[in-house]
């Protein structure tokens, strides 16, 4: 919906969105977007949980040797002529910022960061949580 909305920059003229598509060594992509004339776009959605005062949101909350894997299989996407985009999905209101977790788990932040330098996309989205919805609303930055 939040794509469908435009509210992820970047990802005008993309009309296809497939779930869970199959690609890499043995992956799946929550999003794969395709549009005429365009490159196709892979897109990993992640929830950030994890949160301190001062409105700084951390990604992840557990080691996680699969976020890691799923970055490198998106660089190698991206090796290939494809677009990657990471997107943090944030469901509290008391996030302002998103940064990767390093003091749990070293080794994702620094593949993060490696991604990024290969062509990777990053883009956070702070959403508004209502008993009706969940609506993906406002762009949140990434430092990383």
């Amino acid at each position: 919906e939040a794509i469908e909305a435009g509210r992820l920059p970047g990802l005008a003229g993309y009309e296809g969105i497939r779930p869970e598509v199959k690609y890499g060594q043995n992956s799946r992509i929550d999003l794969l977007l395709t549009g005429a004339g365009l490159p196709p776009c892979y897109v990993e959605v992640k929830n950030v949980t994890a949160a301190v005062a001062g409105g700084v949101g951390y990604f992840p909350d557990a080691v996680t040797a699969r976020g890691a894997r799923h970055l490198e299989e998106m660089a190698a996407m991206v090796a290939q002529g494809a677009r990657a985009l990471l997107v943090f999905c944030v469901q509290r209101d008391d996030v302002r910022e998103v940064r990767p977790a390093d003091h749990i788990d070293p080794v994702y932040g620094a593949t993060l960061r490696q991604a990024l330098a290969r062509g990777v996309q990053v883009a956070a989205l702070g959403a508004r949580v209502t008993p009706a919805a969940i609506t993906l609303e406002r762009l949140l930055p990434v430092s990383c």
